[in-house]
């Protein structure tokens, strides 16, 4: 059995490599021989030419990304980003509220990898990681208000931060309850 597809792929700035594959059609040996022999020459410059830039890519020893499970999620990307700006706000932090940046610190990195060792366990292991990253998450949306109590950090930092919080505790404590 045979599979007949689109195979696209993309190499952006970035030097990003994105492939799609399309499954059009599952055809016999026979329905394949006879596709062969009526194809056209503007699909065979196509795949000549994807399959140059394959080659092109495995030669230059192009690197294409490899993605885990859990960086796949929605939930771990919002948490990487949110650790992101909990850098940045950590650094406004004024003198003698040193606690609370390292605070802010920790429990914004315990979120992403609390999702991340919880993505690759049985469901019950999983739901105890998925309650430990949410708590983490509710211990930064409170550092957040203390920040913002204090005045050090810009507005919209504030409230980028909230809302990325508020998406990571609704999400965590969905996959929680589906584990």
């Amino acid at each position: 059995m045979n599979v007949v597809a689109d195979v696209n792929v993309v190499v952006d700035a970035d030097a990003d490599v994105d492939v799609d594959v399309d499954v059009d059609e599952i055809l016999s040996p026979r329905e394949v021989r006879a596709s062969s022999s009526t194809t056209t020459t503007a699909s065979t410059s196509t795949s000549t030419s994807t399959l140059a830039l394959l080659r092109q890519l495995a030669i230059g020893n192009a690197r294409l990304p490899v993605m885990f499970g859990f960086q796949r999620l929605d939930v771990y990307q919002c948490a990487i980003q949110f650790f992101g700006l909990a850098t940045r706000l950590a650094e406004c932090v004024p003198r003698g509220y040193s606690s609370i940046s390292d605070q802010l610190r920790r429990a914004a990195l315990s979120v992403p990898l609390n999702i991340a060792e919880g993505s690759g366990k049985t469901a019950r292991d999983a739901a105890r990681f998925y309650t430990i990253a949410r708590g983490s998450a509710l211990e930064c949306a409170s550092i957040v208000d203390v920040l913002d109590t204090l005045g050090t950090a810009e507005a919209a930092d504030i409230e980028k931060c909230r809302e990325l919080l508020e998406r990571v505790v609704s999400m965590l404590t969905k996959l929680r309850k589906y584990q």
